[in-house]
């Protein structure tokens, strides 16, 4: 944390520009030290400055530089970026002059992981960074932004505000008995208390469910029997020619893969290969894993042919999904329209070919997953699993405190479960936390930022 780190802040590759940032107590002594302008360590901060970045005395480069002093920085100290003509060598050029005037190569994530540090952001915040760079819709963008200022946080701190102050009022009482004018709190006060505090984690995790929606997108499964339109529906769902198409049953023998929005959310969408038994072994192979998908998958999409009775097999495919979301597609309408007329689930009579009955396939995944209710609400969401999973050991933390009111167990033992919660609840946001843990998180990051 002393020593002055730097790195390629935009991506590699040839540009109008690239940006070399630099942060630390000898960022702008340094910076200053290669530059011929203007002497950098007496501009005001938060200014810019024309010039060029010298190699033992010869021009390497035009550049435009900003200064900015701490502690109003995203790191919290002394920061520069060098805006370079853009390109691989001259980048690169002028990195290497920086290293050798001293600076040190920074690792991932290292100025994110310094703006925690140093107070600037929380580690949600942080976490958010990330997110907000792999966004890949608006909503998902939305919820970054909403993380990053610090939205999200605010509820875990009020949770763990309320615990703070129950645990203040227990300590009280065990510690200093003989003073009467201080409320006596009993197994019976933590347990009313307890369970708002239940309610307000268990709401926080029931709208994770949304978050993580809208972050990683609903992953969606097109299965059926060979031949009966999936990879036509794939194309028309994605709007292009993803998947081949022809007549022959078994030409999809692996998962073909594509995404589209839908309510702004992303919807991951893979075509497998046709279930149905099969001697050929790569066949046998990709149902194998059709079947493992759904599982893993959010929504399945089943594709049935109206010009066929539904078979045997088809209808254990429906039982076998009917504990998932779904939704049961009859394909092939515009051949045959009163074949399989059945009142199965609200079945959706569609044309692939045609591209008819796309909408209400759409609509129907609107309507499974709230999607038309997110566009009202704010989009305050905890989406990392991380957070998600330490918010799950506070609940089972709380069922410890349950059991042992229920025992009538003295109320310092109860206060130990408590006090868990109370730093299950820190780790989320980074009020306490391990050095193991920040290398692992800001490992994932991209360097330089």
């Amino acid at each position: 944390m002393n020593d002055t780190i730097v790195a390629i802040a935009t991506a590699m590759g040839i540009g109008a520009i690239s940006i070399i940032r630099v942060s630390g107590k000898q960022a702008i002594s340094t910076v200053n030290s290669v530059f011929k302008g203007k002497d950098l360590t007496q501009v005001d901060s938060h200014t810019v400055h024309y010039g060029h970045i010298l190699d033992q005395g010869k021009i390497m480069d035009e550049v435009l530089v900003s200064v900015m002093r701490a502690p109003k920085t995203f790191t919290t100290e002394d920061t520069v970026e060098i805006n370079t003509h853009g390109g691989i060598a001259v980048t690169q050029k002028v990195l290497e002059i920086i290293i050798r005037a001293g600076a040190r190569l920074a690792e991932p994530g290292e100025f994110t992981k310094r703006a925690f540090l140093n107070g600037r952001i929380d580690l949600l915040e942080a976490e958010s960074v990330m997110d907000m760079i792999q966004a890949k819709s608006e909503k998902a963008l939305e919820l970054s932004m909403n993380a990053l200022s610090g939205r999200v946080s605010l509820k875990i701190k009020n949770i763990r505000q309320k615990i703070k102050e129950l645990l203040a009022a227990i300590e009280v009482n065990i510690d200093f008995p003989e003073y009467k004018d201080n409320l006596e709190i009993t197994n019976q006060d933590i347990k009313y208390n307890i369970k708002e505090i239940e309610e307000e984690i268990h709401r926080l995790i029931e709208e994770s469910k949304d978050g993580t929606r809208i972050k990683d997108g609903i992953q969606t499964l097109i299965i059926g029997k060979p031949n009966v339109g999936k990879s036509t529906l794939l194309n028309q769902l994605l709007e292009e020619e993803k998947a081949i198409v022809t007549n022959i049953p078994g030409t999809t023998r692996d998962i073909i893969e594509g995404t589209i929005q839908v309510g702004g959310v992303l919807l991951n969408i893979m075509d497998t290969a046709g279930i149905r038994e099969t001697e050929d072994l790569v066949e046998k192979m990709g149902v194998e894993k059709s079947l493992k998908w759904i599982e893993k998958s959010d929504l399945i999409l089943l594709v049935l042919d109206n010009t066929k009775p539904i078979s045997k097999e088809e209808l254990e495919l429906i039982d076998k999904i009917k504990t998932k979301n779904h939704i049961l597609i009859m394909n092939k309408v515009d051949i045959n329209p009163a074949l399989n007329k059945v009142d199965k689930e609200e079945m959706i009579y569609i044309s692939a070919e045609k591209g008819t009955g796309i909408s209400e396939i759409k609509k129907k995944i609107k309507e499974l997953f709230s999607l038309e209710k997110l566009e009202s609400k704010d989009l305050n969401y905890l989406t990392n699993a991380r957070g998600i999973a330490l918010l799950k050991e506070c609940l089972s933390s709380i069922l410890d405190i349950k059991e042992a009111i229920h025992q009538n167990l003295p109320i310092d033992m109860v206060e130990i479960d408590l006090k868990n919660i109370w730093n299950k609840l820190g780790e989320i946001t980074g009020e306490t936390y391990d050095e193991e843990l920040l290398d692992q998180l800001f490992s994932q990051f991209c360097i330089g930022k």
